[in-house]
Formats: C-alpha cells, sequence, structure tokens
C-alpha cells in the first residue's frame, strides 16, 4: 500500500516538474518572439495601419496621431505583445500536445491531432477576411463622415489616434479569429457524435440569430463591421453543414 501511494506521488510529481518545464519553455519562446517582433515592430505598425493610410489618402497630412507622451511607445509595446502572442501561439499549441497526448488513446489521438492545425488555419482565415475584405470597406465608410476638404461652414476632420486604432483593430482581429472556429467546433461535435447535420439544419434559424448577436457584442458598434462579420459566418455555418454531412456518412 505505501509502496502503491510512493509510486502515485512520484507519477504525479514527474508530471508536474514536465508541465512546470513546458511552462518554462514556452515563456522563454513568448519572450524572444516578443523582442524579434520588437526588432520589426515598424515595419508590423506599417502593414497594420495600411488599410486606413489608403483610406484617408484623400488628405495632404494622411498621418495617424499620439495625444499622450507616451502613447506611441505603449502602443509599440502593444503590437509587439500581440505578434509575440500570435507567433508563439503554435509552440503552445505543440507543447499542450505534448503534455496531454501520452495519456491519450490512439483513437482519441486520431480525432484530436488533425484540430491542431485546424485550429490555427481558421484563425489565421479568418484575420485574412477581415485585414482584404472587411477592414477597407469599413474604414472607407468611417471616413467618408469627413467634411475637412469640403466648403461647409461646418466641418469634421479625422485625425485617427494610434492606441484607439491598433486596440480596435485587435478587436476585429481576435473577433474574426474566433468567429472562424465555428467549422472547427462542428466538426468536433459531429465527429465525438454530439451532434449532427440533421440537427444542425433543424437549429438553423436560432444559430442565425445568434450569430447575429453574438457579432453585435465582439465588434464595434457599427453595421458595416457586425454584417461584415455575421454573413461569412453564416455562409461558413452551411459549408460546415454539407462538411458534417461528408464525414458522417464517412464514419458509417
Amino acid at each position: 500500500m505505501i509502496l502503491k501511494r510512493n509510486n502515485n506521488k512520484a507519477y504525479l510529481s514527474n508530471h508536474l516538474i514536465e508541465l512546470r518545464n513546458r511552462v518554462i519553455y514556452f515563456f522563454l519562446f513568448f519572450i524572444f518572439s516578443f523582442f524579434f517582433s520588437y526588432l520589426f515592430v515598424e515595419d508590423i505598425f506599417s502593414f497594420v495601419t495600411k488599410p486606413i493610410i489608403e483610406s484617408i489618402s484623400y488628405k495632404e497630412n494622411n498621418r495617424l496621431i499620439y495625444t499622450g507622451l507616451a502613447e506611441a511607445f505603449f502602443s509599440y509595446l502593444k503590437l509587439s505583445l500581440i505578434t509575440a502572442l500570435i507567433i508563439s501561439s503554435p509552440f503552445l499549441i505543440y507543447q499542450i500536445w505534448a503534455f496531454v497526448a501520452p495519456g491519450l488513446l490512439n483513437k482519441e489521438k486520431k480525432i484530436i491531432f488533425p484540430f491542431i492545425f485546424l485550429v490555427p488555419i481558421m484563425f489565421i482565415s479568418g484575420f485574412i477576411f477581415l485585414y482584404y475584405f472587411v477592414i477597407p470597406i469599413a474604414w472607407d465608410f468611417f471616413t467618408a463622415f469627413d467634411t475637412s476638404g469640403s466648403e461647409k461652414n461646418f466641418r469634421l476632420e479625422l485625425e485617427p489616434k494610434i492606441n484607439e486604432y491598433i486596440s480596435l483593430t485587435v478587436k476585429l482581429a481576435f473577433a474574426f479569429g474566433l468567429a472562424f472556429q465555428l467549422p472547427t467546433a462542428i466538426f468536433l461535435l459531429t465527429i465525438l457524435g454530439i451532434t449532427s447535420p440533421r440537427d444542425l439544419e433543424k437549429k438553423r434559424r436560432y444559430v442565425i440569430v445568434i450569430i447575429f448577436l453574438v457579432s453585435a457584442l465582439i465588434t464595434p458598434p457599427d453595421i458595416i463591421s457586425q454584417i461584415g462579420l455575421a454573413i461569412p459566418i453564416i455562409l461558413i455555418y452551411e459549408i460546415s453543414i454539407f462538411i458534417s454531412k461528408f464525414f458522417e456518412k464517412k464514419k458509417k
């Protein structure tokens, strides 16, 4: 009995040591990614701000401003941290998988392993869709309220702030990245037998309402961003149902 208890303690101790080591590995990799990102922060900033610069190209001074003394510095830090998080996220997923995988059955490994690649791919797809399709339309819509070049007595002039612009872009990026995980969740639930394509079709109306509600909550309060997120997610939902039917047939 004592020997068994000691073995259990040793087993738990080994797991805790392994967990600690993997957390340290990730932390070191994250720090390296942060400093690496900060070295190229101006290039990253140029990439992130390219859409707004193009949208305000009609202005003589198409620029972004900062009104606080340290605002630009902290904006660069924020951008570097977010970039480091994106760079190190695949390494984090690998560390989690390496820690959990030994305790899984082969059948469970086969189910989970494809999602290790599917999750980041869908997140990146969400960001690409946002950056190249939604943001240009949304920014053009917002900048249309700028009347600084008109001859009216009352004029509105847009001067985007660095911190506010980065925060808005990051919120949208995470919103679209998370929303594009819907197919991943549907595939997993279908494979596990928790839901079926028939159930998904029956609940379509409710899902569409929920998608619009969630889009309104996680995006800025403008109709362009909300529709820009909701419509592709609805399309993805329909595609997911179609692909789920294929998985269900293959499973049978």
